[in-house]
Formats: structure tokens, sequence, C-alpha cells
């Protein structure tokens, strides 16, 4: 019989043993997975952070051109034959890049032609000209003496018969005055001459110019550095850097350009829900993607007004430049970077994570949970991050909220805010620092 009772009492302590156990592993897992839906509210400075990948190029430097009056010697197109290997350091005059030739040899071919044939009529029409007037000078000088001789036989018929005087009479005038038209067709046909000299002297000109201007632009085609530097390749309108094939416009003859590296910028792009965070003075760290390690301050210069669409991209962006306020060997133009742009700042702030919001009918709450009882508590809340929002009314220090509805979330009843509004009454666009004070000290009230 005692037998009997000492089984029991060990079959009893047994279970007991598998109950508490069984407890303590259900207690375990409900802390653990209590850890992951509930966070706690946290106070401290909060940072509105804007993050962009940009790349670096320096804020000054010197352009290397092709022909800058290429379109004067009709080519609007060229190719770039040969180029140095990217990030050679160069002295002024050495050769950078050689263009194909075979357009603009053409191009000379065509216009030396022209101008062999404008020298050609020039010279035929100074042959012309100068039979021209010699035979109109011979003439006149014939007439002078055919009017010398009606003078003569004008003198001689003072003795003869008056019709006969007269007859001699009218061949001396016919004479002098066929002298005096040729004279002034002489004048006359000196001045075509002229006119016509000029006309085919012009054109010569011209052509001579074209091929002095084709000959100029041909040996800009041996393209050299303007000055000392590094050699960085001037981008396409598709992104892509210029290399050996690739297509020199007219217009855009940039093929590569000699950076100052001791002033660097990063120009980066913030997409058009962010951009109305950003201004010009604030401040920003500057992360090398080739070495995180590589850490720089910089501020914010520029801030476009005009959107853009950026290759193989579908948002808008708008483009940002970051000035770094400090130069090192390391930076080079080209190189990637991660910015991480301060746009406000909120001193001794209340913030959740932003998973812990919901939204019904333009009220915003959370669950908060105090113990093992859940209430559904309205809250107003400030400035926001991509993870975090600070919290003005209705959350204080070390409370706890949950990061997904309770079960029974439809039952509970909302508690609302009572109590004049604490969020400022001021636009984050271009007044974001002013707006995050504000809110800072909205945060201390209880």
């Amino acid at each position: 019989m005692r037998m009997i009772r000492n089984r029991w009492f060990i079959a009893g302590a047994v279970a007991l043993l598998f109950i508490v156990s069984s407890a303590l592993l259900v207690a375990g897992s409900s802390e653990k997975e209590d850890a992951t839906l509930v966070a706690r509210v946290k106070r401290g400075e909060f940072k509105v952070v804007v993050n962009t990948s940009g790349e670096l190029r320096a804020t000054k430097f010197v352009r290397i051109t092709a022909p800058q009056n290429a379109q004067a010697a009709q080519q609007w197109q060229m190719k770039i034959s040969s180029i140095v290997p990217e990030g050679t350091v160069v002295k002024e005059g050495d050769v950078v890049a050689e263009l194909d030739r075979s357009g603009i040899a053409a191009r000379l071919t065509e216009v030396t032609t022209s101008l062999t044939k404008a020298q050609a009529q020039f010279e035929q029409a100074e042959l012309d000209s100068t039979l021209n007037l010699s035979k109109a000078r011979e003439e006149i000088k014939t007439m002078e003496l055919g009017l010398e001789e009606k003078r003569l036989a004008k003198e001689q018929a003072v003795f003869e018969a008056p019709t006969v005087k007269r007859q001699t009479e009218i061949d001396y005038e016919k004479a002098q005055r066929a002298l005096q038209q040729a004279k002034k067709d002489y004048v006359t046909k000196t001045e075509q001459a002229k006119a016509k000299m000029r006309e085919v002297g012009a054109e010569r000109d011209r052509f001579a110019n074209q091929v002095r201007v084709v000959q100029e632009v041909m040996q800009g085609f041996t393209i050299k550095a303007p000055g000392p530097g590094m050699v960085i390749y001037e981008k396409e309108w598709n992104g892509k850097k210029r290399t050996v094939g690739s297509t020199i416009g007219a217009w855009e003859p940039t093929v590569a350009t000699l950076p100052d590296l001791s002033r660097m910028e990063s120009q980066t792009y913030v997409n058009e829900i962010d951009i109305r965070k950003v201004a010009i003075g604030q401040a920003v760290q500057v992360i090398l993607d080739s070495d995180p390690t590589k850490k720089f301050s910089g501020t914010v210069t520029s801030v476009a007004n005009v959107g853009e669409q950026r290759p193989n991209t579908d948002a808008k962006v708008f483009e940002v430049k970051v000035l770094l306020s400090s130069a090192d060997t390391t930076l080079r133009p080209g190189m990637t970077t991660s910015n991480k742009i301060l746009t406000a700042t909120v001193p001794n702030a209340l913030y959740v994570p932003i998973e812990a919001l919901s939204a019904d009918s333009g009220v915003t709450f959370v669950y908060k949970r105090n113990g093992t009882r859940v209430t559904k508590q309205e809250v107003e809340t400030g400035t926001m991050s991509d993870d975090e929002v600070v919290v003005l009314r209705g959350l204080g220090d070390n409370d706890r909220v949950l990061l997904a509805p309770p079960p029974d979330h439809e039952t509970l009843k909302l508690a609302q805010l009572t109590g004049p509004s604490l969020k400022p009454k001021t636009s984050i666009a271009g007044d974001s620092a002013r707006a995050a004070t504000l809110q800072g000290a909205a945060a201390k009230k209880p």
C-alpha cells in the first residue's frame, strides 16, 4: 500500500514539473514575442536625415575641348580616334586626344578645289579686263588720229565750195563726238572691270578663308592640354564617359577636364518626395563607397529649383551639390559617395517607430501597453524620418507601444487628446530647422 502511494507521489511530482517547465517555456516565448512586437518610447535628440548617393567632382576645372570653330568648317560631329587613359597626369601642351580626320580631310579637299577654281576665274577676269581695256585705249588713239585728219580736212576746205566746207565741218564734229563717247565708254568699261574683279576676288578670298579655317580646325584635331593636371573624361548625355569612338558635337566640344582637386563637391540627386526637406547650408556627412572609413563633413551649396528625369529612372529628381569642407589626397573625381543630409534636428524629443502608428478617419493613434493591458491612445506627431516619428502629445517617457494591432483592437475605445495642439504652424519646405526647433520645445512640455 505504501508502494502505491509512493508511485502516486512520483507521478504527481513529474506532472507538476512538466507543468512548471511548460509555463516557463511559454513565458519565455511570450517575452521573446513581446520584444519583437513592443517598442519603448525613446527620448533624445531626433535627427531627420536624407540619404542619397552622389559622385565627386571638382568645383573648378579647365575644359579640354575639340576645336571651338569646328562648325565654321562644317564639322558638326567628330569622332575620337585615340585618347589618353583617364587619370593621366599631363603637362601643358601634352597631347590628350586625336580626332578622326577623314571628314575634315574631305572638306579640305572640297574647299581647296573651290579655291583653285575661284583663283582661275580671278585670273581669267583679270586677263579679260586687261584685254578689253587695251582694245578700248587703242580705239581711242585711232579715233584721236581720225579726229586730227578731220581737222586738217576742215582747214583745207576753207577755200572750197560752201557745201564741201560744210561737209568737212560735219565730219569733224562727228569724229569729235565719237571720240568723247569712246572716252566715256572707256571709263565705264574700267568700272565694269573693277566690279568684275571685286566679285571674283571676293569669291576667291571666301574660299581662301575657308581653306584657312579648315586647316586651323584640322590642326585642332590634335587636342592638347591647356594646362597641367589630371585628365578626367567628360560625361555624355546618357551618363557614359567619353572614350575612343565617342562622338563630339560642335556645340558640346568638351572632351575631358583638368580638375582642381583642392576643392571637391559631391553631386547628388534627391527625389521629389524629400527635396522639400533639403535647403542650402544644411550639414552633410559624405562617406566614400570605396572606403567607408573615409568620412568627410560637407555643406549643401546648391538645390535645383526644377526637377529632371535621369536615365533609367521613372521618378523626378532634383540636383543637389554638397561642398566638402576639407581636401584629401585620396579624393578623385568620379568616386561614388553616400551622403547623409541632416535636414532637421529636434532636441530632447519623444519618438517611436513609424510602425507603431495607426490612423482611422484622420485620427492618428497608437496601441499603448501598460503591463497586460492595452489602450488605444490618440497621439499628435511632429517631424518624421524614414523609420521614426516625433510624438508631441499622447505618450510619455518609458511608455511602451505595440508595433502591430492587438487581436481585440476593434473593441478598444479611443482615448482622445485634450487641449490645444503643440504642432508648430510652419512649412517644412525652406524652414526645416525652425520647424524642428519649435517641435523640440513642444516635446519638452508635459
